[in-house]
């Protein structure tokens, strides 16, 4: 069954200030957290229980955009994931048991 959430970057994230001052976008690891809180969330699994199998980034994220989360279990037991920002894909990628 897949699950989604979805959040708003503050324009005051910490990681803005070094990356890049005047131009701001969000590291994708901190994308990457971003889903693992929301897999874990969802109350199946703790975020220490995944490795990042696959990510791929296809759209830098700004200051005070709303991301929506999406994921589900596959049959082998791993996590699809999609981030996607204004109906545009952001980042996907595969989550691995750890």
């Amino acid at each position: 069954m897949p699950h989604s959430s979805t959040f708003t970057v503050a324009a005051d994230h910490p990681a803005f200030a070094g990356h890049f001052p005047g131009a701001p976008i969000l590291p994708g690891v901190v994308l990457l957290d971003a889903v693992l809180q929301a897999v874990a969330a969802s109350g199946r699994y703790a975020t220490n229980d995944w490795q990042v199998s696959s990510a791929k980034f296809h759209k830098v994220v700004t200051p005070g955009e709303t991301l929506c989360i999406e994921h589900e279990t596959t049959a082998t037991g791993s996590v699809k994931f999609r981030v996607v920002s204004a109906d545009e894909s952001v980042a996907s990628g595969l989550l691995a048991p750890a």
